[in-house]
C-alpha cells in the first residue's frame, strides 16, 4: 500500500458541507486490493488487541460494534485505515468520529476521508494509520504509545489556547465567522471592515499603553500607589551586589520577580533568607534584566477578572500541591493526583498534570522534604512557587463573595491602567472583606489574563467570561459579517464576478473580489494569477478596507481544501459542463455538479441561491438547499421559470430583447440587451448568460435598478475590465479577438458569436490541454474546424502530463473528422502563434486566439498595435514631407 496524496479540508467541501475539518488521503492498496480483512490470517484479532476502542465504532451498521461486524464479513484496508486514523486521534484526546472511504476511479485506489481536530495531528494520523495497518498485516509488533504521544504533542502545539478557544467558541455560537491569522493565537473575528481581532485575551480595543504599563510591574505599582491603592513595599535592582542591602531594607519574607514577566515565570515567593534570595534573583534574571524585590504579603492568592472595565469573575488560586496521607511518598502522591481525569498534558484538560523541575525540588528542600519523603496525614506539601494552572495549580470560584469595596477598587484599577480586559492579582486573608481591613495588597495587574480558571474552576461554578468579550467586540448581536456573493460554474463565472463587483462599486460599496486573473481590492489588483481558491478568498475577507465581497470559487480550490468561509449571502451557479473530468477523482458531470453544489448548499438560510434554470444539473441542486432560491434563464417560456414565477419566485430572464427581473408575476425591465456593451450588440449570447445572474444578484443585494443600468452601460468589454473575455483589437487590415475559451462548451459559445461576425477569412489559434479528457481535446479540434477557415495550433506553457505531439495529434484527429482540407499550422508558443498569425493576416480577416497566458498575450497585442500605429504615423509624416 502507498499514500499517493494527502490534502486537508478546512471549510465546506465536496465530502461534507457541515464537517469542515477533514483529511482526504488518496491511498493505493496495490496488492492488498485482493485481500479483504477476513482473508488475512489473524489480522482482525491483532487489530482488536491493539485498538480495543474500535469495538465502539458504529460504521455503517449504525450501532456500537458495527465496524467489528464489517471486519468479520470482510472489508478492504482503506476502510480499516479510516477507522484506525479516527481511533488513534481519540486515544490522543481528540474526539473525532466522521469518516468515509470511496473509490477514486482507478482500480485499487481509494479516497480515505476522516475528521480531525488539529491539522498536523490529522495528517500524522493518516500516515501512522497506514504504518499500523501494514504492521498488523505482517504480524509485527507496533509501538502505538509513541504515535499517541506524538499526536498529543501535535494537538497541543497546533491548538488555540483555552482562553482564545473559549472566545472563538462563543463567537461561533453567535454566528460570528473567524479565521486564524498566524500559528499562535492571533485571530480575526468577522470580515472586512467589520472585523475585530484578538490575540489570546488582548483585543482590537485593548489599549497599547495599558498593555505596556501592565508589563512594567514597577510602573504599574507606582500608578496604583499614586491612586491610594494598597501595593507591597518594594524596590528595583539590577545587580546581585544590591541584593543584600535591599533585602535588609525591606525585611524578610520577600518576593522576587522579573519586572516584565508573565504567567508566573521567574517569580519566587515567601523567601526567608539571603541564600534563597540569591537563588531567586538568578531565576528572575533569566526573564528580565531588572528585578523587583517586594515584601511578601501573607494570605491567599486571588485572581480578579475584568472585561470591558467591569468585574466579571474571581478565583482563589492554589499552587500545585499534594496532601499527605501518612503512608505515601511525595512521588506516589503526585502520581495519584495526576490520575485525576481532569488533569492532562499541557492545556488539553481543565487541569494540567503536575510536572516537577529543579525549582520544585528546591522548594521541597525548603520544606525539609524530598520525593521519597512521607509527609504526615493532612499536611499540604507545596510543589510550585506560583498558583498558575499551567504549572498544575488549582482554582476555586469565589465570584459571589467578593466584597463590593474590592469590586469598586478593581474597576478603578482597570481604568487607571486603561485595560479593557485585565486580571488583577490580590493577596488577602479574606476576599469577602475590604483589603484595607485584612492587610491585603494588589500585587499585579495582567494584560491578556488567562480564562481557564474561570471557565472551569477546580471547585465552584464555571463562568462564561468569553461571552463578555464578545459583548464588548460585537454589541447588540452584531455578527461582524459583510455581504458575500460566491460564484461558481464551468464557464462565465469570472465575467459574472467582475460585473457584480462593478455594480456593487457603483452602488457605493467598497468591494474586494477574486477571479481567475487575480485578486482586486477596490479595483486595485493586489495579486495576480488564478486566484479562485481559499487563499485568495481569505486575502479579501481579511482586508479591513472592504465591505462587500464577490468571490469566484473554482473546482480546484473546493477539492484541495474547501471553502474559506462557512456561509455566503448569495451563491451563484452559472452552469455545469464536462470540464476537468478525470482529475482528483472527479470522473463524471454528476460528480462535478456535486463539487459545484457546495456553493448553494452553504448559502445562509436568509440568503439566496441563484441557479441556472436552463441547466438540468444546476436546476436540480435546489432539492438540497436550506435557503431561498432565485432562477435565471435565457428563455422566457422555460416552463421551470413560468412555474417558479407563478409560485412567487424571483427570476431574471431574457424577454423580447430585454433583461427582465421578475418577482412573482411582476416584471421590471432593466435594460435592452443591445444597449449593454458586454453583449456586443446582443450577438454574444454567452455574455447575456453572465449578465442575468449578475443583475439578479444585484437586485437581491438591494441595489437600485438605476445603479444597475449605470453599471451595465459603463462595464465595457476590454482587457481592462474583462481581460481574456472577448477582448477585440482592431488592426489596420484585420481584427483580433482574444478569449479564454478553454473547453468545448466555451468554444461552442465563442462559435455562436464569431458566426455572427462578417469577415472574409477567419483564423483560429487553438491548443490542447493536457489534463483534459482526450475526447474533449478532439472535440475542440472539431469545433475549430467548423469555426475557422485556417487553424494555428499552439503549445500551452504547461502541458499538464501530455506531450505537445500527443495534443497536436488529438486536435488533428478532431479537425479531420470535420474537414481534412483546412490548412493547419504548428506555430510553437502562444506568443509565436500570435506573431505568425499577424504577420500572415489577410485583409478583412478575423484572428481568434483561445488564450492560456492572458496577461502576456494582451501585452504583446498592445505592443504590436502600438507598433502598427507608430509605423502608420511615420508613413504619414514621410508622405506629407515628400508632398511639401
Amino acid at each position: 500500500m502507498k499514500i499517493k496524496e494527502i490534502t486537508t479540508m478546512r471549510g465546506p467541501n465536496y465530502w461534507s458541507v457541515r464537517r469542515h475539518k477533514l483529511i482526504v488521503m488518496v491511498l493505493d492498496l496495490e496488492e492488498m486490493e485482493n485481500y479483504p480483512s477476513n482473508e488475512i490470517v489473524g489480522f482482525n484479532q491483532r487489530l482488536k488487541n491493539l485498538l480495543p476502542g474500535l469495538a465502539e465504532h458504529y460504521c455503517s451498521e449504525g450501532k456500537p460494534g458495527g465496524f467489528y461486524a464489517r471486519l468479520e464479513r470482510g472489508t478492504w484496508m482503506g476502510h480499516v485505515i479510516e477507522h484506525i486514523a479516527l481511533e488513534i486521534q481519540n486515544l490522543a484526546g481528540m474526539g473525532t468520529s466522521f469518516g468515509r472511504t470511496r473509490g477514486y476511479g482507478e482500480k485499487g485506489v481509494y479516497h480515505v476521508v476522516f475528521s480531525y481536530e488539529e491539522e498536523n495531528a490529522g495528517r500524522y494520523a493518516a500516515r501512522a494509520s497506514v504504518k499500523i495497518c501494514k504492521a498488523l498485516i505482517a504480524g509485527n509488533n507496533y509501538d502505538l504509545e509513541k504515535d499517541i504521544q506524538e499526536l498529543r504533542e501535535l494537538k497541543e502545539d497546533g491548538r488555540l489556547g483555552p482562553s482564545t478557544e473559549s472566545i472563538i467558541k462563543e463567537a461561533e455560537k453567535r454566528g460570528i465567522p473567524w479565521m486564524r491569522l498566524d500559528e499562535g493565537s492571533l485571530c480575526q473575528l468577522g470580515y472586512g471592515a467589520n472585523q475585530q481581532r484578538i490575540q489570546a485575551t488582548i483585543t482590537s480595543k485593548t489599549s497599547n499603553i495599558g498593555v505596556d504599563i501592565a508589563c512594567d510591574k514597577e510602573e504599574t505599582k507606582k500608578l496604583l500607589k499614586q491612586a491610594a491603592i494598597n501595593v507591597p513595599r518594594g524596590e528595583i535592582i539590577r545587580d546581585i551586589s544590591e541584593l543584600q542591602e535591599t533585602c535588609e531594607h525591606i525585611g524578610f519574607p520577600i518576593v522576587i520577580k522579573p519586572i516584565n514577566g508573565n504567567h508566573g515565570r521567574g517569580i519566587t515567593s515567601n523567601i526567608l533568607n539571603l541564600e534563597q534570595a540569591t537563588e531567586a534573583f538568578f531565576k528572575a534574571k533569566e526573564i528580565s534584566d531588572l528585578i523587583i524585590i517586594e515584601k511578601h504579603i501573607h494570605g491567599s492568592d486571588y485572581r480578579i477578572l475584568l472585561i470591558n472595565f467591569k468585574f466579571v469573575a474571581a478565583a482563589k488560586r492554589s499552587p500545585a500541591q499534594v496532601m499527605g496521607d501518612g503512608t505515601s511518598s511525595i512521588s506516589e502522591l503526585i502520581e495519584e493526583v495526576n490520575k485525576d481525569p481532569r488533569r492532562g498534558y499541557r492545556h488539553e484538560n481543565v487541569l494540567t498534570r503536575i510536572e516537577l523541575n529543579d525549582h520544585s525540588l528546591q522548594l521541597l528542600a525548603k520544606q525539609c522534604y524530598d520525593l521519597e519523603s512521607i509527609p504526615p496525614k493532612d499536611e499540604a506539601v507545596i510543589l510550585k512557587d506560583t498558583a498558575n494552572l499551567s504549572t498544575g495549580g488549582t482554582a476555586e470560584d469565589v465570584t459571589e463573595i467578593v466584597h463590593p469595596s474590592n469590586i469598586f477598587m478593581v474597576e478603578r484599577i482597570a481604568r487607571i491602567i486603561d485595560l479593557d480586559i485585565c486580571g488583577i492579582d490580590i493577596i488577602t486573608d479574606n476576599i469577602s472583606k475590604p483589603i484595607d481591613e485584612t492587610g491585603g495588597a494588589v500585587i499585579e495587574v495582567n494584560a491578556g489574563p488567562g480564562f481557564r480558571m474561570h471557565l472551569a474552576p477546580t471547585k465552584g461554578l464555571g463562568r462564561n467570561v468569553a461571552a463578555h468579550v464578545i459583548d464588548e467586540l460585537f454589541p447588540e448581536k452584531d455578527t461582524g459579517t459583510i455581504p458575500i456573493v460566491a460564484v461558481t460554474g464551468t464557464n462565465g463565472k469570472t465575467t459574472t464576478t467582475r460585473l457584480i463587483a462593478h455594480i456593487a462599486k457603483l452602488s457605493g460599496k467598497m468591494v474586494g473580489y477574486t477571479t481567475s486573473d487575480g485578486v482586486y481590492i477596490q479595483n486595485q489588483m493586489v495579486m495576480t494569477g488564478d486566484c479562485t481558491g481559499p487563499v485568495s478568498t481569505e486575502l479579501v475577507l481579511r482586508d479591513p478596507t472592504i465591505n462587500f465581497a464577490v468571490l469566484e470559487c473554482a473546482r480546484g480550490g473546493l477539492l484541495r481544501s474547501g471553502l474559506a468561509f462557512d456561509n455566503s449571502d448569495i451563491g451563484i451557479v452559472t452552469n455545469v459542463e464536462g470540464d476537468h473530468l478525470g482529475l482528483a477523482g472527479i470522473h463524471t458531470q454528476n460528480q462535478l455538479a456535486q463539487v459545484k453544489s457546495v456553493i448553494p448548499e452553504t448559502v445562509k438560510r436568509s440568503g439566496y441561491a441563484i441557479l441556472n434554470a436552463d441547466d438540468d444539473l444546476v436546476y436540480n441542486m435546489r432539492h438540497n438547499l436550506n435557503c431561498n432560491i432565485a432562477l435565471f434563464s435565457m428563455y422566457e417560456d422555460n416552463p421551470r421559470i413560468k412555474k417558479f414565477q407563478e409560485e412567487g419566485g424571483v427570476t431574471a430572464i431574457l424577454e423580447q430583447s430585454y433583461v427582465i427581473l421578475t418577482s412573482g408575476v411582476w416584471k421590471m425591465r432593466v435594460m435592452k440587451v443591445v444597449d449593454i456593451p458586454l453583449s456586443f450588440g446582443g450577438k454574444a449570447r454567452f455574455m447575456i448568460m453572465n449578465i442575468l445572474p449578475a443583475v439578479l444578484s444585484s437586485y437581491l443585494s438591494g441595489f437600485s435598478i438605476e445603479d444597475m443600468r449605470t453599471a451595465l452601460q459603463s462595464f465595457i468589454p476590454s482587457d481592462a475590465q474583462t481581460p481574456g473575455r472577448l477582448n477585440m483589437f482592431k488592426f489596420k487590415n484585420f481584427s483580433f479577438i482574444l478569449d479564454y475559451a478553454h473547453n468545448p462548451t466555451g468554444m461552442r459559445a465563442l462559435q455562436t458569436f464569431t458566426d455572427s461576425l462578417d469577415y472574409s477569412h477567419k483564423v483560429g489559434i487553438i491548443a490542447g490541454i493536457g489534463d483534459r479528457l482526450e475526447r474533449d481535446t478532439e472535440e475542440i479540434g472539431k469545433i475549430a474546424a467548423e469555426m475557422f477557415d485556417e487553424i494555428i495550433i499552439r503549445d500551452d506553457v504547461d502541458l499538464r502530463g501530455k506531450s505537445a505531439e500527443q495534443l497536436i495529434c488529438l486536435l488533428r484527429k478532431g479537425i479531420n473528422q470535420v474537414a481534412q482540407e483546412i490548412p493547419v499550422k504548428i506555430a510553437g508558443s502562444e506568443a509565436e502563434s500570435i506573431k505568425y498569425a499577424i504577420e500572415n493576416a489577410r485583409k478583412d480577416s478575423l484572428i481568434v486566439l483561445c488564450s492560456d497566458t492572458v496577461p502576456a498575450s494582451l501585452k504583446l497585442l498592445h505592443d504590436l498595435k502600438e507598433k502598427e500605429e507608430k509605423n502608420d504615423l511615420a508613413f504619414q509624416k514621410s508622405y506629407w514631407l515628400n508632398m511639401v
